[in-house]
Formats: structure tokens, sequence, C-alpha cells
């Protein structure tokens, strides 16, 4: 500000005595202030920590909207990625609709940088970044694999054939390494098993979280959910004083999923390393079942939708505000103690989009019945996500963070 205050002094007093050199530089100055005066420096990404944070101060990365872009999306081929899940790839169990791959998230204030493989694996050198929670979780997981897989040369990367129990991993070049761990509720239950875990009661020992910690307590970047198995209208909830007597007691949804967090939570406070390990919870994703919402016919959910929902801040019944005010008091509490956990808030964001799920394209781990063959929308996944698809978006929030904040 204090060089453009001298040249206006200057061209007061010597007016037409300037070179021709002079009056060219004064021009071009003259231009880049009233750039950056006229953008007010948007759309444009930090370059440096100090500048990200008044970025992500003055950008709110999850209100905007989608925009159709063909020329940008996908971000990668889901049929060459070698990491792909036979439960996320749409495209090779016959979906022929492709525009699902083909939206941008724009938020209102800014844009979102594209994802590149390289900077983020930069960013993650020697260091390990781990997912922890349930299949969208590990749907997310899948996502950034394939971002990062498709950017690699082939020789560099890697993927371990051997599960330490629920632990997966996917190592690359940069001694960077991209984890999931399966705790479907973080706490321990009868449900860890990543393979074997459709039991017909679920038992949750809600003060008991050591179990699966020790495969994450080492991790520079921890991305938890959880949500959607809190939701079973019963789970029974085991306390450790109780272990012996095998006694266990049924509490309500919200005040269950309270109790998991706070040992969650406990743990964190604990056991974290406050000044290296970033740390993210997922808000939750939601399910498209209920057709009427969004003006279909009562018996319809995803099956054959091909379109977002263009309806500001549509809101499904299934996502339920009280289990988000949870987590957001719980990373309140957590905050004023001193343990910052960003929350990744891709609910409203992915509201909208009722045309990611799979539906009936994915693979059918169980033989269907003849009613349901007649009826697909009976067996439609209405939870997870197509790859590519919405939750490389959630990556690209999760990329905006880690390497621009």
């Amino acid at each position: 500000m204090v060089k453009t205050e001298q040249a206006v002094g200057l061209v007061s007093t010597r007016g037409i005595g300037w070179s021709f050199n002079s009056l060219i530089a004064l021009f071009l100055g003259a231009l880049i202030i009233t750039y950056v005066y006229l953008t007010g420096g948007r759309n444009q990404m930090p370059e440096d920590e100090t500048s990200g944070n008044k970025f992500f101060r003055s950008c709110n990365l999850f209100s905007g909207k989608w925009v159709f872009d063909n020329q940008s999306y996908p971000l990668y081929n889901g049929k060459k990625c070698q990491f792909m899940l036979d439960d996320f790839a749409c495209d090779k169990f016959g979906r022929k609709d492709f525009k699902y791959q083909r939206w941008r998230w724009k938020p209102n204030d800014c844009d979102l940088p594209r994802f590149n493989a390289t900077a983020l694996l930069e960013t993650l050198r020697g260091k390990r970044l781990v997912f922890v929670g349930d299949s969208l979780n590990r749907n997310q997981w899948v996502s950034l694999v394939c971002l990062v897989e498709s950017s690699i040369p082939t020789g560099r990367k890697s993927k371990s054939n051997h599960f330490n129990g629920s632990l997966f991993s996917f190592k690359a070049t940069y001694n960077a390494s991209i984890d999931f761990y399966w705790a479907p509720f973080l706490v321990e239950s009868n449900c860890d098993d990543p393979f074997h875990h459709h039991v017909q009661y679920r038992t949750v020992k809600i003060e008991a979280i050591e179990k699966h910690a020790r495969h994450w307590t080492d991790a520079d970047v921890l991305i938890f959910d959880s949500y959607i198995w809190w939701l079973q209208e019963r789970i029974k909830v085991l306390w450790r004083s109780s272990e012996k007597s095998n006694g266990t007691f049924e509490v309500d949804m919200v005040r269950r999923y309270e109790m998991g967090l706070k040992t969650w939570a406990d743990w964190l406070e604990t056991h974290v390393n406050r000044t290296r390990t970033k740390l993210f919870f997922v808000s939750l994703s939601p399910a498209h079942l209920r057709g009427e919402e969004w003006g279909m016919d009562a018996n319809q959910n995803c099956y054959k939708e091909t379109e977002p929902i263009v309806k500001e801040g549509y809101w499904g019944t299934l996502s339920n505000p009280k289990m988000m005010q949870v987590v957001e008091e719980t990373i309140y509490r957590l905050e004023v103690r001193g343990v910052k956990v960003h929350i990744l808030n891709i609910t409203q964001l992915s509201e909208y989009r009722k045309d990611g799920h799979p539906s009936i394209y994915r693979k059918q781990w169980v033989n269907l019945t003849q009613d349901q063959l007649s009826n697909p929308p009976s067996y439609s996944d209405c939870g997870h996500w197509c790859l590519p698809g919405v939750p490389d978006v959630w990556n690209e929030l999760l990329y905006a963070y880690l390497v621009y904040h």
C-alpha cells in the first residue's frame, strides 16, 4: 500500500516528465492492484499455511452446488483401478449411464483445488494415513487409493496381501501409507470381523476401544466415521463392570451413540500426539431410500435415478440431526481440552446425490430370490456410492485440508 501511495504522489508532482518505461511500469502495477481488488483473491487457493488458514475462514467448502463437468471428471478410470472393490464398481456390473461420474462440487465462495496425487503424497511423505470406521469409510478409502494409484507408475505401488485383523494397507512412493481399519462402532463390538459382521443381534462394548486403537495409534492422519451401524433399533450395550455377569442393557440410539463417541474422545485426549497427528471426523453419509421425499412414488428409492436433487437445502429424513449434534458437541469438548478434530461435513452435499448410489449395479454377495429379481428396488443399495463418484469429492475436501490448511 505504501508503494501505491508513493506512485500516486509521483504522478501529481512529476506529471508528463516521466519516462516511457516508468509509465509502462505504473500501468502494469495499476492493473495488478485493480485485479487483486476486484477478485479479492477468490478462487485462488493459498500458497502458504498462513494464507491457507485465512482461506478456510473465508470460504465454507461444504456449502455450494453440483456442477456438471464433462471435461475434468471423472478423475480416474474405475475399471483400471486395480484396488476397486466390487461393492462400488457400478460400471463393471452393468450401469450404463455415466453422468453420475461427471459432477463437480462448487462451493459458493471459492473453488476446490483440483486433486493432485503428487502433492498429496509429498504431504504424506514418510507418513501414515488411516481411515477408521465402517463400509462408507472404506468407500472413501477405495476412492482415495484409486485417485492416488491412477497417477503412480505401476512399479511404485503395492497392495498389501496381508490383512492384520481388520487392517487393509496401500503403500506407495514417498514411503506413504494409506490404510483402512474396520471398526464400524469405533468401540469394540461383535461386528468387528471385516468379512463376517452381519450378526442378528448387535452388542457393543461401550467403554472398550484399545483392541482397535493399537492398530492406528501411530498414524499421522486419522479419518474417522461411525453412524449407520448405530441406527439399528435394538443394540445391547455392555459395560466393563458387567462383563463377568454378562450383563447387557438396551439404551436409546442417541444416548448410546453419545456414549460410544465419549470413549473415542477420551482415547484421543489421552493418546493422540497433538502436535503431530491430524484428526478428521466424516459426518453422516445419507441414504436415499424414500422416493416420496424428492417427488417419486412411495415405493421408489435410488433405483434408476440419474440426476441429482436440485432443491437447495434438501435433507432426507434418514439423516438424523440429533446424531450430528452429538458429533459436534463431542468434538467441541475435545477442542476445549486441546485436541483439534476437523469435521468433514459431507452430509448436505451428498444429500443432493440420489443418483450416485450403486442401486442394483454391484456384486450381490448372496443369491437373490425370485421376488427380489422381479422387484429391483427391493435389493437396491442406496447407502454406498459408485466409484468414480461422490466419495471422490469427499477426498477432494480432505486433500484441501491436508495440502492447503
